[in-house]
């Protein structure tokens, strides 16, 4: 035979099947249709055979019959006018007495995607959707929305579709599935197939005899129907309950996105769910498909976004496999960090540890990048993990670790201290531009603790006309900027030499524009360069007592069971720093209404404590703030780190114990005790409460996932207040929101939005003890306990009253804001 591919070929096919004497012997003619096929799939152009090939359809041969209709179906949009000669054939073999010829003439008559032939096909059709064997009703349910497709703007036969929905109730279940799937092509325009309350009972009841995709269809279908009543809703969830904990992850997966979509109102039932699912999925993380183990770790990740706790105990599932590929053992370790706690934290760590030097540079990298999210909640072991990597020496390994611990330090500047001894020597070793821009940060932000900082500024510097990254030029500049700032004499020679550099022969924009605005600001004078350069050092709302907080099954299940969870290539991290000002001012005069401006509305009741002493006072947000009529500003610089807060806190709650109040001089400090009625904002996202406080300058430093007892945030601001024109008043208020659960008591007249506790004869005494210090005592009556009520513990030093009421009325105003949209 002449070389495959070559004109010579089809010529010599075309001799053969012309041959009469092939023709009469059946198997060589089948031999050389074959080898027709054969050279279409290996690219061949066969189309000249078409005629030939339309001659050799009219055979008893099924094999042939097979083979012929599969080179007719791939050259029909070529030669459409040839095509018409095989319609009689076919239309004759929709006849015959064997179904499967029968079935196979009208799969390929409507596979020949021709609108010229749609005519002759709709009677076979018809005729199809009635034949007695099951095999042909399935193509000819199939062969109405390919016709469909063929002519998308004509007029739907409504015959034909109420034909097909009779045959829901064919007792072949293939039937009943593929008249679904036609169904919804059809009606794709009307919101696909209807389902009411008989079809939904009936596909139900017959839910065990499809296939695993015919259930997977049945299931995805049902998700349109709404039970009319709760009795029916629990019907529904019975018959579904044995496919919850199916063997089959597709049935499981299906069948557990239809419970959260009928179960969106009842989160116990969902939560209940998504339990029993736990074993199947952990089933499927083990298939030895890998796509399947994929799939169960990603719509694992997502159960775990709502069920924290939900895989905690079954962590060693979610151990790498040495031959596991890399994409399957970077989602394992999100897992992994998504189920970190304190007694399993130690062989979590040394699991990582593994596989920090895996060959593959991206498995790597990721491990690094999950120890240091780890380090967020236990950042010394994790630090001292980073610090051996270190000691490896090996190019990739020191890059993914100095870019973990300058994220590391942004979200725990504790950790600074040990970081900057940690990185000195590390420029000799980094090699690509991110893990340069990391190091450059670090030196540029704590240049001041790494001693040997300027030196290695300096030969970046000296090195800065052979590099190629511009973010490591942009980012050179601004650590020698602050590095200026922090030690001048021994960086003043080399930023002159960089800014010459970058204005003089840099090409790049970017870099040439930088260095001039910088080479601008210093002519304003060191003090401005530095209100410009040295902000904040870190962003403590990021380092929170506990990861990532709790969502509502409702955010997700949507995407649950699609190719969403796929998509995402890692966990939502936490909220990161919004970019407010760092300080934002607010002109509290007499008669401004906070509450109207944040859509809060209804007086307050504050119970306030000066020293240790305890008042009640009765006002508003416009009463709080009426006593300011100069502007009032919070800030969030300095920044206050944990450590810093928790002595802070201790030592005033010390100073009070030991001391008393009688001996606290006025001026020291103040506490005060404020119970807020906010009913929904336990249950409100920490992000969104992060956000909320930062819009107004106040630092959330930590927080305790919502819905748990006791529910606890911790937050800080500093207070401005100009009380002259060159004398600003400053002081720093340390906060705690509190919930308990206990019981507590109203006070106040009315229907406050504010409430207390209920306190003894003693303590009653004492606030009105505390009237003499510009306070307002009123008396309290006790009413019906409520549970909703977060207690507010703020305390102020140095003593400021007027900017203590003015903060209260913000923080008032948030938690209330918060606690009406969650509403």
């Amino acid at each position: 035979m002449p070389y495959l591919g070559s004109e010579d070929t089809v010529r010599e096919l075309r001799r053969a099947l012309s041959n009469p004497n092939v023709q009469s012997d059946q198997l060589r003619y089948r031999n050389t249709i074959l080898k027709v096929i054969r050279a279409m799939s290996q690219g061949v152009d066969v189309s000249g055979l078409f005629s030939e090939m339309v001659k050799a359809c009219a055979t008893v041969d099924i094999v042939q019959k097979k083979l012929v209709y599969v080179f007719l179906c791939s050259y029909a949009t070529l030669n459409p006018e040839l095509s018409l000669l095989v319609i009689n054939t076919l239309r004759k073999d929709c006849q015959d007495p064997n179904p499967m010829v029968r079935s196979l003439a009208l799969r390929n008559m409507t596979n020949l995607r021709l609108p010229s032939v749609v005519e002759y096909v709709e009677q076979p059709l018809t005729a199809g959707l009635r034949d007695r064997a099951a095999c042909v009703r399935r193509v000819a349910v199939l062969g109405w929305a390919k016709l469909h497709n063929l002519q998308t703007n004509s007029e739907i036969d409504a015959a034909v579709v109420n034909e097909l929905y009779s045959l829901l109730r064919d007792q072949d279940p293939v039937v009943m599935v593929n008249c679904l799937r036609a169904l919804e092509e059809i009606l794709k325009e009307e919101g696909g197939v209807a389902i009411n309350k008989p079809i939904t009972h009936h596909l139900l009841n017959r839910l065990k005899e499809c296939d695993v995709w015919g259930q997977c269809e049945v299931l995805r279908i049902l998700q349109r129907y709404r039970p009319q009543s709760d009795d029916e809703l629990f019907d529904i969830l019975s018959l579904l309950d044995a496919s919850l904990v199916s063997p089959h992850p597709p049935v499981m997966a299906a069948t557990l996105s239809l419970f959260l979509s009928l179960c969106s109102a009842l989160p116990a039932v969902s939560q209940a769910a998504l339990e029993r699912v736990r074993g199947p999925l952990l089933a499927a993380c083990g298939s030895v498909s890998r796509e399947m183990r994929f799939t169960a770790i990603c719509h694992i990740q997502l159960l775990l976004r709502s069920l924290p706790g939900l895989m905690g105990a079954h962590y060693k599932r979610f151990f790498c496999g040495y031959a596991e590929p890399a994409y399957i053992k970077q989602r394992k370790m999100q897992v992994l960090v998504e189920l970190v706690n304190d007694e399993n934290i130690v062989m979590l760590l040394d699991e990582l540890r593994g596989y920090c030097t895996d060959v593959n540079t991206d498995t790597a990298q990721a491990a690094i990048s999950a120890i240091g999210r780890i380090g967020r909640s236990y950042s010394d072991r994790c630090l001292e993990i980073l610090i051996e990597l270190l000691g490896l020496k090996q190019e990739h390994i020191t890059s993914a670790v100095v870019q973990t611990m300058c994220d590391l330090v942004w979200v725990c500047p504790q950790c600074s201290d040990t970081v900057c001894l940690a990185v000195e020597g590390c420029e000799e070793i980094l090699q690509d531009s991110q893990g340069r821009q990391a190091l450059l940060w670090l030196l540029g932000v704590y240049g001041e603790r790494v001693s040997s900082a300027p030196y290695t500024l300096e030969v970046f510097i000296d090195g800065v006309r052979s590099e190629a990254s511009l973010g490591v030029k942009m980012e050179l500049l601004v650590a020698t900027m602050r590095m200026f700032l922090c030690r001048p004499a021994e960086t003043q020679d080399m930023l002159g030499r960089l800014l010459h550099y970058c204005i003089e022969e840099e090409t790049d924009m970017c870099v040439r524009d930088q260095a001039l605005l910088y080479y601008r600001l210093l002519h304003c004078g060191i003090e401005e360069t530095r209100k410009v350069l040295q902000g904040r050092r870190s962003d403590p709302s990021l380092g929170v007592l506990i990861g990532r907080p709790a969502e509502p099954i409702s955010q997700w299940a949507s995407n649950f069971n699609t190719l969403e969870p796929l998509r995402q290539g890692a966990i939502e991290t936490e909220l990161a720093s919004r970019g407010s000002p760092e300080h934002g001012t607010f002109d509290l005069k007499p008669n401004t209404n906070l509450s109207d401006t944040l859509n809060c509305s209804g007086g307050e009741e504050v119970h306030a404590g000066s020293d240790s002493a305890i008042e009640l006072v009765d006002s508003s947000a416009d009463d709080l703030a009426s006593g300011l009529a100069v502007p009032f500003s919070l800030s969030l610089s300095p920044t206050l780190s944990p450590e810093e807060f928790e002595g802070q806190w201790l030592q005033q709650q010390v100073l009070h114990a030991e001391q008393g109040p009688e001996k606290i001089k006025v001026e020291d400090c103040v506490c005060m005790e404020v119970l807020v009625r906010c009913p929904e904002l336990l249950h409100c996202s920490p992000q969104s409460l992060q956000a909320a406080m930062q819009l107004v300058n106040i630092q959330t430093l930590a927080f305790t996932p919502p819905d748990s007892l006791p529910w606890r945030v911790y937050l800080y601001t500093h207070t401005q207040q100009a009380c002259s024109a060159d004398t600003p008043n400053s002081t720093l208020i340390l906060g705690e929101l509190l919930y308990t659960g206990e019981g507590i008591q109203k006070a106040g007249k009315g229907d406050g939005d504010v409430v207390v506790e209920d306190r003894e004869d003693e303590q009653m005494k004492e606030g009105e003890e505390a009237t003499a210090d510009g306070l307002i005592g009123i008396e309290t009556t006790r009413t019906d306990r409520g549970q909703d009520a977060v207690k507010v513990t703020l305390k102020q030093q140095p003593r400021d009253e007027k900017a203590l009421r003015g903060f209260l009325s913000i923080l008032t105003t948030v938690l209330q804001t918060l606690s009406s949209e969650r509403a």
